[in-house]
């Protein structure tokens, strides 16, 4: 197993060299293999395809990561996912523009959403229907990243991280306004 490892790093250390330079859209496995210096067979051995790949850098350089974390709210997990994404900015960048079938973007909502769950179920607990919100929370999470990594300006994660936050707090008070106003 450890040459395996050894084989799909490679593989992953070429993506990213490449997905800095060029479109996911614009490399192909050829490309990675010939880059890496291995054969198709070997990829195909190791990868479905190079959408598997992606996600594969993914689980390895994240999700195992905070799989051994005791994070004590949403927040710590969302500063770790905002850290991690800009220190690989270039990756990601382009990662985050796949569109459809396989995309990263579905990956990075299905794979985040049970520890979102698992983070947020207190705060959701006296709801019938805690899923929708979860969803929402997600998708607005993956909403956010994208346009904070993918725009003009990618701000550093501490700056990205307070913005969202008064966002979040400010958007809840005129909530609760509202509902005052409204009684």
């Amino acid at each position: 197993m450890p040459d395996s490892n050894i084989t799909k790093q490679a593989l992953a250390r070429t993506m990213k060299k490449l997905m800095a330079q060029q479109p996911f859209s614009k490399i192909s496995v050829g490309d990675i293999c010939e880059t890496c210096g291995m054969s198709r067979k070997s990829f195909y051995y190791h990868f479905k395809d190079k959408h598997d790949l992606v996600n594969w850098v993914f689980y390895t350089e994240f999700i195992q990561t905070i799989q051994k974390k005791d994070y004590l709210s949403s927040w710590g997990l969302i500063t770790d996912i905002c850290r991690y994404f800009y220190s690989e900015r270039d990756f990601y960048r382009n990662a985050l523009e796949i569109q459809g079938q396989n995309s990263f973007r579905s990956y990075f909502s299905e794979t985040m959403e049970p520890f979102l769950f698992l983070l947020t179920q207190d705060l959701f607990q006296d709801i019938d229907d805690p899923q929708f919100y979860i969803t929402f929370f997600s998708d607005a999470l993956l909403a956010a990243i994208i346009r904070w990594l993918t725009g003009p300006e990618c701000l550093p994660p501490e700056k990205f991280l307070s913005q969202l936050k008064a966002t979040m707090v400010d958007f809840a008070r005129l909530t609760l306004t509202f509902e005052e106003d409204d009684s």
